[in-house]
């Protein structure tokens, strides 16, 4: 599935990082995806996004569309005619816009799930929480800071930027092939984020993550990008 390139702005952009044994990880990963590491931890997260003014590249800003969105992704790698690439898989989407769940997986790339989302943010403090239709739910507290957490596994605001810089592509399943969007943004600048609170009933089933082999790291922010989505070949599973 290709579409045309879509033109928007990131109004808000929040990736929340967890570190993962790789074991655990690679459970759920399908093949040809690999967890991509970091100090020997697979990196997942949740991206949660407001897009504002969305709509095919050279068309009238009249007709963009607004969005609450979240993903589930996980930092990944894979061969790709013999030469490694980088970027994520992403496990689930959700989205406040009945279009996206509509058109999701048949126009536009990966199943969209419909959730309703509730956003409060004041004064740099930062509230969302949404809630799926299939019952899967988020929530989350945070409020901008100066400086970048020293417990986090990446030490530096710039060691995660760089990481999830590279990591632009995104490969979502439909059938048995995965749908690939790239993310070009004009400027790249991302500010860090102190968590007080965070909840994810995807990321905390212990059926699938264990007690003890994920935990939070760090999350950070970014603001008011100019940005384009450009469609990527398909890639096939591999069985």
């Amino acid at each position: 599935m290709r579409i045309p390139t879509i033109l928007g702005i990131i109004e808000r952009r929040m990736l929340v990082n967890y570190i993962v044994e790789p074991k655990f990880v690679e459970k759920i990963l399908p093949k040809p995806f690999k967890p991509k590491l970091y100090k020997d931890k697979a990196i997942i997260g949740i991206c949660l996004i407001r897009l504002k003014n969305i709509k095919p590249k050279g068309f009238p800003n009249f007709i963009g569309i607004n969005s609450e969105n979240g993903a589930h992704r996980i930092a990944v790698e894979w061969d790709e005619n013999g030469e490694m690439k980088e970027g994520v898989y992403i496990a689930r989407r959700d989205t406040n816009l009945k279009l996206n769940s509509l058109i999701g997986g048949r126009i536009f790339p990966g199943r969209h799930y419909y959730a309703k989302f509730n956003v409060k943010e004041e004064n740099h403090n930062y509230h969302l929480d949404f809630k799926c239709s299939d019952n899967t739910t988020i929530e989350i507290d945070a409020k901008l800071v100066s400086e970048f957490s020293s417990n986090s596994i990446f030490k530096s605001i710039d060691n995660v930027s760089d990481f999830f810089e590279k990591g632009s592509v995104g490969y979502s399943p439909n059938g048995n092939c995965f749908e690939g969007l790239k993310l070009e943004t004009y400027h790249w600048e991302i500010k860090p984020l102190e968590v007080s609170n965070v909840k994810s009933s995807f990321f905390d089933n212990q059926d699938v993550f264990p007690e003890g082999s994920i935990q939070f790291d760090n999350a950070v922010l970014m603001e008011n990008i100019e940005h384009e989505w450009k469609s990527l070949r398909s890639i096939k599973q591999i069985l």
